[in-house]
């Protein structure tokens, strides 16, 4: 805690420098965003070393790591400087016509590649000066998405689009749509003739897996029913899975909405599955003291407009 005397003398622009570096873990891009000189950023980490009693940021060949105490300190330090803009943007407000903010956007890459073409879209009628940068999550084991809410909280990233329900109540959550997946095979596959599920067990199939671990939701419904696949490829995101399964037989389970907005121009069709495959909501999530901003209020609203409910007679 920072004492009176300590208060007196700090400088809110420290803690700005603080989130930048931290989200940045680079001296020289945290200076290009602020506009500063790399020495200039050096000189007020110093201060804010001497000012928290901790050395926050620990120097590498390519670039720094946080300490312990500033991943300690990172949530309520974005928790204040959430508050002050709040403040400062009742005396200034949010004008998406004429703001240059850069938000950070963070995602799946088979999300992103479905919202990002509407999101462009909304942002050059109404707002051609605001800058996006897409951040790509991943899961964590058993499709747990806590390390995007950690993220979220240190102010790595503005909004997170995530197919998961599991939210705690210190988030806003609202939906952006629902999906389900289909079965992806390149035009003219035999398969389309045929889709049965005693053929869909009997063709090659591929895998979406960023840790190339050859299971997925798909085998865990098949084993209920005592059957199995072969799986002949992994690979890491689901543009690539587009393109291998355009040249070849192999099958991939995909999103609905990413086939349907992505395939065509990779000569990829999507069936119905001839298993039942669930469906599963895709929620936008910001932390609920950041929603104050007013500015990251507006882009949570272009993401996931609110729903009208229509009031009976």
């Amino acid at each position: 805690m920072l004492n009176e005397i300590d208060l007196s003398r700090t400088d809110l622009n420290l803690l700005a420098l603080f989130e930048v570096v931290l989200a940045e873990r680079h001296v020289g891009r945290a200076a290009s965003r602020l506009n500063l000189t790399p020495s200039a950023v050096s000189h007020g980490l110093g201060r804010l070393r001497r000012l928290l009693s901790d050395p926050l940021f620990l120097r590498t060949p390519k670039g720094v790591v946080p300490t312990a105490r500033a991943l300690e300190l990172s949530a309520p330090i974005a928790d204040v400087l959430a508050r002050v803009r709040s403040v400062m943007a009742t005396a200034t407000p949010f004008d998406p016509s004429s703001s240059t903010r850069r938000f950070a956007v963070g995602a799946p890459d088979g999300i992103s590649a479905v919202v990002l073409r509407p999101l462009l879209a909304g942002l050059s009628r109404v707002a051609p000066r605001v800058d996006i940068g897409v951040r790509q999550i991943l899961p964590s084991p058993a499709r747990v998405w806590q390390t995007a809410l950690a993220e979220l909280e240190a102010r790595l990233m503005d909004v997170a689009i995530i197919p998961s329900d599991d939210i705690p109540p210190r988030f806003e959550r609202r939906t952006v749509y629902e999906e389900d997946f289909v079965i992806a095979v390149r035009k003219g596959h035999a398969f389309a003739k045929d889709p049965t599920l005693k053929r869909f067990c009997a063709m090659q199939h591929l895998v979406v897996s960023h840790t190339g671990d050859p299971h997925g939701f798909v085998d865990e419904l098949l084993a209920k029913r005592g059957l199995a696949r072969r799986i002949a490829l992994t690979v890491p995101n689901f543009m690539f899975a587009l393109a291998i399964t355009a040249e070849t037989d192999f099958l991939s389970a995909l999103p609905r909405r990413f086939v349907a907005m992505h395939a065509g121009r990779f000569g990829v069709v999507g069936l119905d599955s001839p298993l039942p495959l669930p469906r599963f909501r895709l929620n936008a999530v910001a932390p609920k003291v950041a929603m104050m901003d007013a500015g990251l209020n507006w882009l949570f609203d272009l993401l996931a407009p609110r729903r009208r409910v229509r009031q009976g007679r």
